[in-house]
């Protein structure tokens, strides 16, 4: 399926969630996320403020904060995307698109300074590619030279597609993608939990 069309698809199973099915996919997601090492070993975590009943951040970056760990959510600036440190959640505004992102003030952070980064999508395939808004944000910041961390897409279960999503030469790849009911490891074993 074209990704036009995939994207218009799942957009539209994903705003029908109720709000319990959303709440209630986005904890289970979470959970799974908390259980990595790769979290768990991590000191700096990039991650999302939900829209449209993306899966949600919230136990992620309580459990962080509580932590100590440091972490950083995305802006939008003009065409590209850039990561601030944000010590507490009231220090995010509406921004672009109407999402929430941190205070224009702070520090821009690159790719290459997060441990892990917690990567959005509208779909993701077995392989860890994955679909995004068709804006590209995420895949030119993750094209940073020095960028190391693991790449951890988040997502309800009926949005990994069994198919295989067409990659661009610019797409980047997740190396996990965690939904409400898998683990998927798509580099080496490619085990599933």
């Amino acid at each position: 399926m074209p990704k036009r069309s995939l994207r218009s698809q799942l957009l539209t199973l994903r705003r029908a969630l109720s709000h319990d099915a959303w709440l209630s996919s986005s904890r289970a997601a979470q959970r799974n996320l908390l259980s990595l090492d790769e979290y768990e070993r991590s000191e700096c975590i990039a991650m999302y403020a939900p829209a449209h009943n993306e899966t949600d951040t919230g136990l992620i970056l309580a459990a962080a904060f509580q932590a100590g760990k440091r972490v950083l959510f995305p802006a939008v600036c003009g065409h590209q995307m850039v990561f601030r440190h944000v010590e507490r959640i009231e220090a995010l505004q509406e921004g672009a698109f109407g999402i929430l992102e941190p205070c224009p003030t702070g520090d821009d952070h690159q790719a290459d300074e997060a441990d892990l980064i917690i990567v959005p999508g509208v779909a993701f395939d077995l392989t860890g590619h994955r679909i995004g808004y068709g804006k590209g944000f995420y895949d030119r910041f993750l094209q940073h030279p020095e960028c190391t961390a693991h790449l951890v897409g988040l997502c309800h279960d009926f949005q990994l597609t069994d198919g295989t999503i067409p990659a661009d030469v610019h797409d980047i790849p997740m190396e996990i993608v965690i939904t409400d009911k898998r683990i998927i490891r798509t580099r080496g074993t490619g085990a599933e939990k």
